[in-house]
């Protein structure tokens, strides 16, 4: 793999992560209209392994998972690419993109909270501040004048995508702990692929053999998915993360959730909500601070 990026192309590359995942929202909730969500996710992650595997073979960097690397590999293709991803798809189909996106951007409030309980990084002053912005930010989409609490689908698809968003906090924790023999990139097809075996057994239980009508339209989209919101984001952030440092990449990335409410508006016309953009700015806002916060001591995000 090269050795670093010049800093204009690594910001392209970083725009193009950004691009990738905060349009793959939209993506999904199109997807789950007409595939089962744990068979939605199941392909993504198979059509991510057939991508990644001939890209690591190309730059000589396709390997075995050594065994102090094996804990990582079953965390991180569990808790994010088996549960957030499955989560995520099936509260889309109750929850509009926009909100979820929202939700789902809750994750490193809920990381800095579990750092400081299992790893004993500090909750300086201005990380809980953007703690308790964050958590503002959550109280106002919980709103009863902003969420129908009478709507149970609502409220159970707003659970889900918190949920998951629980269990990407919890990845990213482990994450964080592991001491890493492998590079993060040649660990990646492993744990896509055993999450779509995973996936496929799930699936093949919870929902039986997949019906699918397919088209053009539904392919696209599982390409997309599949091949640039996950194949080619976790390449790009890989070389990202070699080439600018981690404040800035991190910063850079809570455009994301700004993006895909744009997306969602754009490609599935929801509505702009007034308290969604109040949410977002109090969640991001909190978020920023945090981040800006751990600059100093370097600390290292996923």
């Amino acid at each position: 793999m090269a050795s670093g990026l010049s800093t204009r192309s690594a910001a392209a590359l970083l725009a193009g992560v950004v691009f990738a995942w905060g349009t793959n929202w939209p993506v999904t909730k199109m997807i789950v209209h007409d595939v089962s969500p744990l068979w939605a996710t199941a392909l993504r992650c198979m059509i991510a392994a057939a991508t990644l595997a001939p890209m690591l073979w190309a730059q000589g960097t396709f390997i075995v998972p050594k065994r102090g690397d094996l804990p990582v590999v079953f965390c991180t293709s569990i808790l994010h690419l088996v549960a957030f991803s499955a989560l995520v798809a099936a509260g889309l189909q109750f929850v509009p993109a926009g909100r979820a996106i929202v939700l789902g951007y809750t994750t490193p409030l809920w990381v800095a909270i579990g750092a400081a309980m299992f790893l004993s990084e500090h909750i300086t002053r201005r990380r809980a501040i953007g703690i308790g912005c964050g958590l503002a930010g959550l109280a106002v989409i919980f709103n009863p004048q902003t969420l129908n609490w009478g709507d149970r689908d609502a409220l159970f698809g707003s659970g889900l995508i918190l949920i998951a968003a629980f269990c990407w906090a919890g990845n990213i924790v482990y994450v964080r702990a592991h001491k890493w023999i492998s590079t993060p990139f040649q660990l990646v097809f492993w744990q896509v692929l055993l999450a779509a075996a995973l996936l496929s057994l799930i699936a093949g239980f919870a929902e039986g053999r997949p019906q699918i009508a397919w088209t053009w339209r539904l392919a696209a989209l599982m390409l997309y998915s599949g091949i640039v919101c996950t194949a080619f984001a976790n390449w790009a952030m890989t070389m990202v993360n070699r080439s600018l440092p981690a404040v800035t990449t991190s910063l850079c990335l809570l455009a994301t959730p700004l993006l895909g409410i744009v997306s969602a508006t754009a490609i599935l016309g929801e509505p702009l909500e007034p308290s969604l953009f109040l949410a977002m700015t109090l969640i991001i806002g909190g978020i920023a601070l945090g981040t800006v916060a751990g600059g100093s001591r370097r600390e290292k995000t996923v």
